[in-house]
């Protein structure tokens, strides 16, 4: 990464586990100074201190992003720095239902990360780089994005959103010298999805997403990433025709949905 040009704090917003560490580790290798934001604050703390230990320059921020003060919060550890680089890393979903069953905070949680977080978030760094004509952003998404799922509707939402606003802020803010990348991602071996119980074996590891990210952050605005398998089911999913077919074919159980898309991603590279 350039840090003349991207630095020389990153914010790494969900930055505590899974790709947000990996982004973390590989831009402290490159010599940025970090802003790590997370809700807990046990793995947040214990990621700074390892690359505190490397020599990087950590500053951490514990909050639940969900809350409306979330970027107010994130701002008492950046107003003095120079941001240069922000990666929204946060929105997994870790409740399923049907949308009028699920409880209000529920769904009303998953669309203020994923929708209002990412663009207040994006507003504010994102004209600060613009100033300066110079930085870098990066927004997390999902193969989900693609598609309506049932148990799924305000995560397959919120991340449809996250994609199509991302491909109207890289033609914005191009010519200003900022760089946007929409980072599309698939089934990846994190610890939420340990958690959850998921065959993570046959998973994308958190270390490949996060080098295609920083790797291709000048070539906006969508990047899938490159997991055989993922290009194929986007490709699948995305169609214009047919749609209610489309909807109800793929309208599985989430774990079996996973384990299907691991399945093809296994095929696919031939293993």
């Amino acid at each position: 990464m350039d840090i003349a040009k991207y630095g020389p704090w990153a914010l790494v917003v969900g930055g505590s586990e899974g790709v947000g560490a990996a982004f973390a580790r590989m831009l402290a290798a490159d010599g940025f100074k970090l802003v790590l934001v997370a809700r807990k604050p046990a793995p947040l703390d214990e990621l700074a201190e390892e690359l505190r230990g490397a020599g990087a320059e950590v500053r951490t921020v514990s909050v639940d992003l969900a809350r409306p003060d979330a970027l107010e919060r994130v701002r008492a550890a950046t107003d003095g720095i120079e941001v240069g680089l922000l990666i929204y890393n946060a929105g997994a979903n870790n409740t399923r239902g049907r949308f009028v069953e699920l409880p209000e905070d529920v769904t009303q949680s998953v669309i203020a990360i994923n929708v209002l977080g990412q663009a207040n978030f994006t507003r504010h760094y994102g004209a600060l780089m613009a100033q300066r004509g110079r930085g870098g952003i990066i927004l997390g998404g999902s193969l989900s994005s693609y598609l309506g799922s049932p148990t799924l509707a305000a995560y397959t939402g919120a991340k449809a959103f996250s994609r199509i606003f991302s491909e109207a802020l890289w033609a914005e803010m191009a010519p200003l010298g900022v760089d946007v990348l929409h980072l599309n991602i698939g089934f990846t071996a994190t610890p939420a999805m340990q958690r959850l119980g998921m065959p993570v074996d046959l998973a994308e590891t958190p270390e490949q997403v996060a080098k295609e990210g920083l790797e291709n952050i000048s070539k906006g605005p969508v990047r899938i990433v490159s997991t055989p398998g993922n290009l194929e089911r986007a490709r699948l999913i995305n169609g214009i025709d047919n749609r209610a077919e489309t909807v109800l074919a793929h309208a599985i159980a989430p774990r079996e949905q996973t384990a299907q898309a691991a399945r093809e991603q296994r095929e696919l590279a031939g293993g």
